[in-house]
């Protein structure tokens, strides 16, 4: 028996799909990159975005030809898109091939669907409307790239950003036992894990449900670094209205938690960011990056920026324009806005045609290029702490703490972690020499 897992979206869900695959093994089933091969195909689903949503149906769509060869073919369908008002019944109705569906409530019961499933060849759809508790103890099938070990320690969102669809299919914030995470870190860093990636859609608000107001984020942080090995703590994402200066230096005083910082900004207009109920200002935003600046001088800070939001005048976009200049972040992501259903941004008026958005995306693009190109030339002579991840005909490809890859020549031990300084670049690729 063979499974087969598509996962579309955020860490979130790749880190939910080793669950899937955990559970799986569990019953005998093993991985195959083959989808023809596969006894049940799983399709781990976003809806982030509409493009996304439009593509995950194409991909849904494409299996009856499988189900039609293989009769008994299992195919699930969960996640994000899974769990949205209305869509386990469009699937239903759109590919009545379609044998199990749940939402992003119960996936530890995925075990439980097949093992019925399989025993009655009834169809499931099972939709929890809101989150009942955390299910600690899943099993778990680690993709072992890099040696990252992906870590939930909160679920849930409370924000509503006025575009957002994941606290309609996320729940409300829960956070995790403190000891229970550093329990499982502790036992990734036996086996073996050199990166160990926190996981929350804010994580700055772990331990806001809690009544001990003193277990929050920088004290998981301090807990998780006082355990022994060589590893290091990445974690995503933050919220500037949630971070705060002792999470700052935290981060700046322990070597083993990385000094990159994923901040969001959305946009640089404050007119905007009220819309999207983002609960700062540009003012509050660049307060932070001044403190991380001041306790961390260099820090990766990568952000996130929605293009085209409604009501978007072209100042406010210069606004958002002006900020990557005078910020120059490491790495930026930028989006044009996609309408969600269910979210208040939809119903929003002065909506932005799709040219203008993809001008202002571009130009955008184009800044945050040259910034790059900057950054690059800037790098050389400094030093990175790498990991070494495997050999090419160019010499060893390592990883920096921000995912950057570097190429070197010196002979290095694969997972294991050096001092490379930078030698030159080209074409937006890092070269560098090994230190001491």
């Amino acid at each position: 028996m063979k499974y087969y897992i598509k996962t579309f979206g955020c860490q979130m869900n790749v880190h939910e799909s080793e669950k899937l695959a955990g559970m799986l093994e569990s019953l005998n089933y093993t991985k195959t990159d083959k989808i023809n091969d596969a006894s049940i195909i799983v399709f781990n689903t976003c809806c982030i975005r509409d493009g996304v949503e439009q593509k995950i149906l194409g991909n849904i769509g494409q299996i009856k030809k499988i189900k039609k060869a293989n009769k008994d073919l299992i195919v699930a369908i969960c996640g994000c898109m899974a769990q949205a008002d209305g869509r386990s019944e469009l699937i239903y109705k759109k590919f009545p091939f379609v044998d199990i569906i749940f939402g992003t409530h119960n996936i530890h019961l995925f075990k439980e669907f097949i093992i019925n499933f399989k025993r009655n060849h009834k169809k499931i759809s099972d939709i929890w409307k809101e989150a009942n508790g955390i299910y600690e103890n899943i099993e778990i099938s680690r993709d072992n790239l890099y040696s990252n070990a992906w870590v939930n320690i909160n679920f849930g969102c409370n924000n509503f950003c006025s575009y957002c669809i994941v606290p309609y299919v996320r729940g409300r914030e829960r956070s995790r036992n403190y000891q229970e995470i550093v329990n499982e870190v502790e036992a990734l860093v036996k086996q073996g894990y050199k990166y160990i990636t926190l996981l929350g859609q804010n994580v700055n608000s772990y331990g806001n449900d809690f009544e001990d107001k003193s277990i929050n984020f920088s004290f998981l942080l301090k807990k998780i670094c006082e355990i022994k090995g060589d590893f290091k703590i990445k974690f995503m994402t933050s919220h500037p209205k949630d971070l705060s200066e002792d999470v700052i230096k935290t981060i700046a005083s322990n070597d083993k938690i990385c000094k990159v910082i994923h901040l969001p900004i959305q946009s640089g207009s404050n007119k905007i960011l009220r819309l999207m109920n983002r609960k700062y200002t540009k003012e509050h935003y660049l307060t932070l990056i001044d403190l991380i600046r001041k306790y961390i001088p260099d820090a990766y800070i990568s952000t996130d920026i929605i293009v085209g939001f409604p009501g978007e005048t072209e100042e406010d976009f210069m606004e958002t324009y002006n900020l990557v200049n005078q910020v120059k972040y490491d790495g930026v992501f930028a989006f044009m806005f996609s309408k969600r259903s269910g979210t208040v941004a939809e119903k929003m008026e002065n909506q932005i045609d799709e040219e203008t958005k993809k001008t202002r995306i571009h130009k955008l693009l184009e800044l945050t290029k040259s910034i790059t190109k900057q950054k690059n030339e800037n790098s050389i002579g400094k030093t990175f702490n790498v990991i070494a991840i495997e050999k090419s005909e160019k010499g060893f490809l390592t990883m920096s703490d921000s995912g950057k890859t570097i190429i070197v020549n010196d002979e290095l031990e694969i997972n294991k972690f050096y001092n490379v300084e930078i030698t030159k670049f080209a074409y937006n690729k890092l070269f560098g020499k090994l230190v001491n």
